[in-house]
């Protein structure tokens, strides 16, 4: 049954979906953990609430666990798992990506959706130009298609 390619890619595509739905999952509860215990251990320095106080302290807890994603993807990229290991991991750094421009640009969301759609297809050009297995096209459109349907329809994170 597994032999069959048509099965194997459906199984694939459900794979990338279902196990990459739960880690972006557990990745939002690292970053929740992430800034927490940032915001917990400036907080035995000072009593004040420097969320509110330093208008800049939040953007760059983000970015710290955006370098924190980057350095984690680029070990597995560069490692020798398979196909189907790297595009269901690629979930997450693209989902960051999305988010993080969503949570920068939206007040300008025409922004965000402008910079969404130029990474979704330059991604799509790059994996077309390096001949990337067609479960990195998949990932990508997935991700990038959720989310904006998402946004869309009014959600927020």
């Amino acid at each position: 049954m597994f032999k069959n390619p048509i099965v194997k890619n459906i199984l694939s595509a459900i794979a990338v979906a279902l196990f990459g739905w739960i880690l972006l999952n557990l990745t939002f509860l690292f970053v929740f953990l992430f800034q927490s215990v940032i915001d917990v251990a400036i907080k035995l320095f000072t009593p004040v609430d420097i969320n509110r106080a330093w208008q800049w302290f939040p953007p760059i807890k983000h970015f710290l666990f955006v370098i924190i994603i980057g350095l984690v993807s680029w070990f597995v990229f560069k490692s020798k798992l398979k196909t189907l290991y790297k595009a269901i991991y690629m979930t997450v750094p693209l989902a960051v990506v999305f988010v993080s421009i969503g949570i920068f640009f939206y007040r300008t969301p025409l922004v965000a959706y402008f910079l969404g759609g130029l990474i979704t297809f330059g991604l799509l050009y790059h994996f077309y130009r390096t001949k990337k297995p067609w479960l990195y096209y998949y990932t990508v459109i997935l991700v990038a298609l959720t989310l904006a349907i998402f946004s869309l329809m009014g959600g927020e994170i």
